[in-house]
């Protein structure tokens, strides 16, 4: 089984096999290219999201410059996803993110781990755990999603908050490592911040 293989299928493997870096390095090239564009380069940006990604939905914006080890090639996109800057995501295992998800600035997605054991760190192993974010999710600035996680539709997930296990639907989760805080309920209906109240008159 080549070390190729191994990665697809969430074995411990070397990431630093030649067949992978050559395969990776391609990846990266149309990564590079984004990054150097700005206010004014939509359209560039736009034709670019397609190629870089395993998938892309329609009107999806990721704000440059984003960084991922795979230039984005193991990463879903839904439709209408937005991400600000500096997404950080660690694509070596595969990343989903539903429809309408808003991604603030600063946040990381991982795939990958490596083993507690030093004498198996020292040889430079690896493992990927593929991440799921259902649609409609808000993750706040500098938020960390870790390896194997999945969080469920709607939920929201508060600033600098590092999750590392799986959040339900329609809750917001925040600290360190995230907790549930509360679920979304009826009192959001009228309150969009504290005690502001929805207007939308």
């Amino acid at each position: 089984m080549t070390q190729q293989e191994r990665m697809q299928r969430g074995m411990l493997y070397d990431p630093a096999d030649a067949a992978i870096l050559q395969e990776q390095a391609a990846c990266a090239r149309c990564m590079n290219e984004y990054n150097a564009l700005g206010a004014g380069d939509e359209a560039r940006m736009a034709e670019l999201l397609p190629q870089m990604f395993a998938e892309a939905g329609e009107n999806c914006y990721v704000q440059p410059p984003f960084y991922a080890n795979w230039g984005g090639a193991h990463v879903h996109l839904g439709a209408n996803v937005y991400a600000n800057f500096h997404l950080t995501l660690v694509d070596d295992g595969h990343i989903y993110i539903g429809d309408r998800t808003m991604i603030g600035p600063n946040v990381t997605i991982a795939t990958a781990g490596h083993p507690v054991l030093p004498s198996l760190r020292e040889k430079g192993i690896q493992y990927n755990l593929d991440v799921h974010i259902g649609r409609n999710v808000w993750l706040g600035a500098g938020a960390i999603v870790l390896p194997g996680v999945t969080i469920g539709d709607n939920a929201v997930i508060g600033a600098g908050a590092v999750v590392t296990k799986d959040i339900p639907a329609d809750v917001v989760a925040v600290g360190n490592p995230a907790r549930v805080l509360r679920p979304i309920g009826e009192r959001d209906k009228h309150f969009y911040y504290r005690d502001r109240p929805v207007d939308l008159s």
